[in-house]
């Protein structure tokens, strides 16, 4: 996250890194600056907001010195993790030398070298003054350098995304970086200097190719949010290296829904509770009375929980997550649907803490609300298992006095289980003891 460098032309310095703030993050957006150029840094203090895959983060800086520069602006978007976002100082009489350092100047890469080394480091020669046509090689080679053998235009992803959101092309930009690299500085001055707009191919090597054809096709490319990068990467693996297998029961919904209407009823408006509250309450009992479910994969063993921490899928406007009701077993209807609601509520505004939706033991995924009568869903490793639940409906079946026929309430759930972790007959134990809460919801009151 930082590092102590010894650039070439400037004061030891330390380099702070953009940082993971969570086990899946590789690229986060960065938000308001805390601290100024110039402000006193202490361990502890807030130095950044980070926009991770998940949530909005404070970054505590664990450094201590004066902000020398920062080097990604507020508002950039999908920075990798390795990427150098702001240097440190120890003698405030030092910043002022740092007013022109740039990324350019803090790989990412560069070699660390112990603080006893520095002083024993020869002073570098000042390179001779170049001859004429020393001068007009120099230049030349610096001219070819932007663009690489194969044509591609070398430019920071900062200038190109400049670029591209201006229309510019970067084809004949002479760049003021290292090797002629263009920066966001060179665009920003292109900008600056009023040239037209590019509305061809050229509009810089980042963009999309031109439409070909009499007509461009009828089409807007949305570009990826770091929450659903993450959310295809996990899933893609979680289908890919999981056995998945299924097991699908229909249960009994008509004492649950007369037992909530009286619960409801009495409620003062204290809570309100819903079908799912009793899904995640008889789930956590279940999972007490099987915990081999209650169980996940580590690879030289199997990990077998004492809290069914409860994870409840959300959908977000930036994509899926997963808040977790901690120790359900031991709360109780209430409890259960106002933590839901709050936790919910703080998800879609993206301002969960990272304890809130990393880990648990079990995840449901509810779409009953959405009509859907049952479907699948995948696995969240490392857990073993992962219930999907559909929607309530109407089926006619023999009479329990054997006269006609009745009408009940039925609902339709599949749990799927990982079968390194869950066999067969263990699934299917689990399922039968959640029917049992389910079908007799006082039972998970005693």
């Amino acid at each position: 996250m930082a590092r102590v460098l010894y650039t070439p032309a400037y004061p030891n310095h330390i380099v702070i890194n953009m940082p993971a703030l969570s086990p899946t993050m590789t690229h986060g957006n960065i938000g308001t600056w805390r601290k100024q150029p110039g402000d006193e840094i202490v361990p502890g203090d807030v130095l950044v907001e980070i926009e991770t895959d998940k949530a909005q983060m404070d970054f505590e800086c664990q450094e201590e010195g004066f902000l020398a520069k920062i080097l990604v602006e507020s508002g950039s978007k999908d920075v990798d993790i390795r990427t150098p976002i702001a240097v440190l100082v120890e003698n405030k009489d030092d910043i002022a030398q740092f007013a022109d350092f740039t990324v350019e100047a803090a790989p990412s890469a560069i070699e660390t070298k112990p603080e006893s080394s520095a002083a024993s480091e020869p002073e570098s020669k000042t390179p001779e003054a170049p001859t004429k046509s020393e001068s007009k090689s120099s230049s030349a080679a610096s001219s070819a350098a932007q663009t690489s053998p194969a044509g591609r235009i070398k430019a920071s992803p900062l200038a190109k995304t400049l670029a591209v959101e201006h229309g510019l092309s970067l084809k004949d930009v002479h760049g003021s970086g290292p090797n002629g690299r263009i920066t966001k500085a060179d665009v920003e001055k292109l900008i600056a200097s009023g040239k037209p707009r590019c509305t061809g191919a050229g509009a810089a090597s980042a963009a999309a190719p031109a439409a070909t054809g009499p007509a461009a096709a009828a089409y807007t490319d949305i570009p990826l949010t770091n929450m659903r990068k993450t959310i295809a990467k996990r899933l893609t693996e979680a289908k890919q290296q999981l056995p998945h297998y299924y097991l699908t029961i229909e249960v009994q919904m008509d004492k649950i829904n007369q037992l909530r209407q009286a619960f409801n009823q009495t409620s003062e408006g204290k809570y309100r509770l819903s079908v799912n509250d009793f899904v995640i309450k008889a789930s956590a009992q279940a999972l007490k009375d099987v915990p081999e479910v209650n169980s996940a994969w580590h690879g030289e063993q199997i990990r077998q929980y004492h809290s069914a921490d409860i994870c409840v899928a959300t959908a977000t406007p930036t994509g899926l997550i997963t808040p977790i009701v901690a120790n359900a077993g031991a709360k109780g209807l209430a409890e259960i649907s106002n933590t839901v609601k709050e936790l919910a509520g703080r998800a879609r505004k993206n301002e969960l803490k990272p304890h809130e939706y990393q880990g648990g033991t079990f995840t449901i995924s509810n779409l009953g609300m959405f009509g859907i009568q049952s479907f699948t869903a995948i696995i969240n490793p490392p857990q073993s298992c992962i219930l999907a639940v559909g929607s309530s409906e109407k089926k006619v079946v023999p009479a329990p006095n054997g006269d006609g026929y009745a009408t009940i309430n039925v609902m339709k759930v599949t749990l799927s289980c990982d079968h390194r972790v869950v066999d067969g007959a263990v699934g299917a134990q689990w399922l039968q003891a959640w029917k049992r809460y389910m079908e007799n919801p006082l039972s998970m009151m005693l």
